[in-house]
């Protein structure tokens, strides 16, 4: 009998698992999957705190993408009543100029747990120690926080640049302005970009602009206000996601279960270390305990990771460029509350943020996930608050080297200051840390093709996921990146065209 071909996948988060799950159900390649931690998800996981769940993100469930839509409710179904012909859950959505229907009707009594739920999307931006709607709409709320005459400004402003001839874009700045127009800019996007980034949007390429915010400009942030007034919107993506009820580490954890069931292998605590190389061909890889010979190679790891593992050393300007490469890295201070300050017009209750974005340039804080509003299951007491404090940041820089109690007291303190909380209203917290979060768009990045270029020169390695391909990819942009993967193995194609045509998308 010939002997099953053998995928060896680097990396357990969403493009590792969709990869070995892809390979399973359509051939018979085994995967085996290395994990350099003890965790599944990547930086799609979510991690338990005495019952209180949190995840490295969140993450919102929703694509442009049927086929990943449909992927994930294969996973997980819909919320709903367990009876087909009665009640069941429905949510229609815009995609791709198509209306689009999802329907389901629960888990099994006994899986009660494993579905989706669908949320409404309700997210806004803190600045001024006021509350904008987010996306930025300019109507009568922005007028009412910022006052007319700078209405007035943003709007002059805007009419310049569209006046006047369209700026090369070099950095994301140029970019910004372009679609924006200086005043506008300033406003809402430079200090928060630069808290995330911790650079001047100037020295930030201006791809990180295009993938992001691909297709909005002021005149599209007009038309959804008005269509929003006139309740001519349609559910799409701004309005509407699926979440997995236990956080997002639920969906890819009962991933990796599937994997393990249909035969796939997954090991923990095994770091790539050392990758053997033939005839354009890698032939192996070495972790700190064991060899795994393979016929196919497919990495999340970083890529600058990746490119050091080589055993025969790639030329001189890929080593040069991997080096170059940049991370942003993760803080979240998980807090445990009372209450908070703040209560919903509507409900006189809590708040209804999914996340806050804090645009406050007097603080570090960069985003206040309230895990309440993903899902109740979340928190071991629901009468209680529970919020991630997220800060972006380097590894090895002031906030990464602070004592653990030391963050703390620097989270609740920043809170504190923007009116959110009293301080007899905290009532426990936790310190959670991710590096390489965040891929850059500084650096040496402007000429990652000379890595593309090498790594390309290797048959049978295929880089998918956010640090694979050093790109900012969105969960699903790291699934569809998989996919592209599998296709091409499947297709006996060496070419890996179609998985970086992703992020065009």
């Amino acid at each position: 009998m010939e002997n099953k071909k053998v995928a060896i996948i680097i990396g357990a988060g969403p493009a590792g698992l969709t990869a070995a799950y892809e390979l399973l159900m359509r051939s018979d390649i085994k995967p085996i999957i290395l994990e350099r931690s003890n965790a599944i998800g990547g930086l799609a996981k979510t991690i338990d705190y005495k019952g209180y769940k949190m995840d490295i993100g969140p993450h919102r469930f929703f694509s442009k993408s049927d086929r990943v839509m449909n992927w994930w409710l294969n996973i997980l179904p819909l919320q709903g009543t367990g009876n087909k012909s009665e009640n069941a859950i429905e949510i229609t959505y815009q995609n791709n100029n198509k209306q689009i229907r999802l329907s389901g009707s629960g888990p099994n009594p006994d899986e009660v747990d494993k579905v989706m739920l669908v949320k409404d999307r309700f997210t806004r931006i803190f600045y001024l120690k006021r509350f904008f709607n987010y996306p930025v709409s300019l109507g009568m709320e922005m007028v009412r926080n910022l006052g007319m005459m700078r209405i007035i400004k943003i709007l002059w402003s805007y009419v310049k640049i569209k006046m006047a001839p369209i700026r090369d874009e070099q950095s994301l700045e140029d970019f910004m302005i372009n679609r924006f127009g200086r005043e506008l800019y300033t406003t809402f996007f430079k200090d928060y970009t630069e808290k995330v980034w911790g650079i001047a949007c100037n020295r930030i390429k201006p791809e990180w602009g295009a993938q992001r915010i691909k297709g909005l400009s002021i005149t599209k942030v007009f038309a959804y206000a008005i269509k929003k007034i006139l309740g001519l919107h349609n559910a799409d993506s701004v309005e509407h996601f699926l979440y997995p009820k236990l956080g997002t580490g639920q969906l890819w954890e009962e991933v990796a279960k599937i994997i393990m069931e249909k035969g796939g292998e997954l090991h923990f605590n095994q770091e790539v270390r050392n990758i053997k190389t033939d005839n354009n061909r890698i032939t192996s890889v070495q972790t700190q305990d064991l060899a795994f010979a393979g016929d196919y190679f497919i990495s999340t790891m970083p890529v600058k990771e990746l490119i050091h593992a080589m055993e025969s050393k790639p030329p001189k300007n890929v080593v040069e460029v991997a080096d170059g490469l940049i991370y942003r890295d993760y803080i979240s201070v998980g807090l445990l509350l009372k209450k908070l300050n703040y209560q919903s017009a509507k409900t006189k209750g809590l708040i209804q943020d999914n996340w806050i974005y804090i645009q406050e340039p007097d603080v570090k804080l960069g985003r206040i996930v309230i895990y309440n509003n993903f899902s109740l299951a979340m928190l071991a007491d629901s009468g209680k608050v529970w919020l991630g404090l997220d800060y972006f940041c380097d590894e090895g820089d002031m906030l990464w080297q602070k004592p653990d109690a030391d963050m703390k007291t620097f989270g609740i303190e920043e809170l504190i200051r923007l009116g959110f909380i009293h301080p007899t209203d905290v009532l426990d917290s936790v310190i959670i840390k991710e590096k390489k979060s965040y891929p850059a768009y500084f650096g040496t990045y402007d000429r990652f093709s000379e890595i593309r270029e090498f790594t390309d020169t290797l048959t049978n390695l295929f880089l998918i996921g956010r640090n694979g391909m050093h790109q900012y990819n969105n969960q699903d942009h790291s699934m569809l990146c998989a996919m592209a993967a599998i296709d091409a193995i499947l297709a006996g194609t060496t070419s890996k065209a179609a998985i970086w045509a992703v992020k065009a998308e």
